[in-house]
């Protein structure tokens, strides 16, 4: 079983190189943000595919606990970057 996210969890931004990233959303209700753009609402049965080089995070609404499945992509070289936390005022006014 994968553990969920606690409510207003969620990972920093990170960017995963040459290989992308899958998110299934099993359960809860969360949220996905690429750098630059508006961030999405996730519920159960979404699907999210992150290309290589692609700056984001992922986690729980504030409100609910989330669970997703996260599939790192293969690729030769593949490697994620852990960067900062999300802002907290911008992640609050979601």
């Amino acid at each position: 079983m994968v553990p969920p996210f606690n409510p207003g969890c969620r990972n920093n931004w990170h960017i995963h190189h040459r290989g992308g990233q899958v998110l299934i959303c099993i359960a809860g209700r969360g949220w996905y943000q690429e750098w630059g753009k508006p961030a999405q609402e996730l519920k159960p049965g979404d699907v999210v595919s992150i290309q290589p080089e692609v700056k984001h995070w992922h986690g729980a609404a504030a409100d609910s606990w989330f669970q997703h499945i996260a599939l790192a992509v293969t690729a030769e070289g593949a490697s994620a970057e852990w960067l900062e936390p999300v802002d907290a005022q911008a992640y609050e006014q979601l």
